[in-house]
């Protein structure tokens, strides 16, 4: 099942072109109730990167989500090219379905060079290999959590801390998530597609850290949450082959909107990328809480 999944994470991000600057992506045949924006992100990356003139690598990519994606329809990527030079491209993606524009994202690339570098130390966790896998984490908690045990899963998880189902299950809170990701299984030899991969990835746990700082879990609670835009920032070239560590955390959280912030660190501890992603997140207490 899992390898079944993986392959069709590759095919989502291998888009057909539909003409000048314009690709069309599919849906997986397991969906949320909306287009998973990961999954959106991930497309718009692949079909700005595909219009290229040279190989660059990015540097930044944004996505303001502004309608929800019907899953039974493909989606139409327009890309405009913004900018090519030697060093720096711009492209802006603009995402429609029947024309609708679901989501638009700008990316950014940047050839840099040598120069001042430093960076933050990623915490101090143990290592994904003796670590629960995802599925054994679910067991017990499917009638709780359907949506994430039905959910396409390409992405191998090991949580170095409770997930939030089993941390509310606890009664405890938790003002932070830690997961190892990697892709799971063998992705072609193409900076794009392990780019892109992350990008799909970065859509998950990104928030949760605004809800487990309240002891809340999706499933357990009356929680409503929709992503409203996303930005990443590329330090490193992604091996998204092998495992990367997803720190994240929530800085504040009012007016029904909550700020996640999230960092990729290689094996090596590198700081390989950054994410912000600020979603709408509404709570329905429960009387009998």
């Amino acid at each position: 099942m899992r390898s079944k999944d993986f392959q069709e994470l590759l095919t989502l991000l291998d888009l057909r072109p539909a003409g000048q600057d314009t690709f069309t992506g599919t849906h997986p045949s397991k969906n949320p109730p909306r287009t998973f924006g990961g999954q959106l992100m991930a497309q718009s990356f692949v079909a700005a990167s595909r219009t290229l003139e040279r190989d660059l690598p990015p540097s930044a990519l944004t996505v303001h989500f502004i309608n929800g994606g019907d899953i039974d329809k493909d989606i139409e990527y327009r890309v405009v090219r913004l900018r090519d030079e030697r060093r720096f491209a711009n492209r802006r993606v603009d995402a429609f379905q029947d024309g609708t524009l679901l989501a638009s994202t700008m990316v950014c690339y940047l050839a840099g060079g040598e120069g001042l570098e430093h960076g933050i130390a990623p915490p101090d966790v143990p290592g994904p290999d003796a670590l629960p896998t995802i599925t054994e984490l679910l067991q017990g908690y499917e009638k709780t959590v359907p949506l994430f045990v039905d959910a396409l899963q390409p992405i191998e998880w090991r949580y170095t801390n409770d997930p939030s189902w089993v941390m509310r299950d606890k009664g405890e809170r938790l003002t932070y998530n830690r997961v190892w990701v990697k892709a799971g299984g063998t992705l072609p030899d193409d900076p794009v597609l392990h780019a892109a991969a992350m990008v799909y990835s970065s859509d998950t746990t990104v928030l949760d850290s605004i809800i487990t700082t309240h002891g809340l879990s999706w499933g357990f609670d009356r929680i409503f949450a929709a992503s409203a835009n996303h930005s990443i920032w590329f330090h490193r070239p992604v091996d998204f082959g092998d495992w990367l560590l997803y720190s994240t955390t929530s800085p504040v959280a009012t007016d029904l909107r909550g700020l996640g912030t999230g960092h990729f660190f290689d094996r090596a501890g590198q700081l390989v990328a950054t994410v912000v992603q600020e979603g709408v997140v509404r709570y329905f207490p429960s009387r009998t809480r």
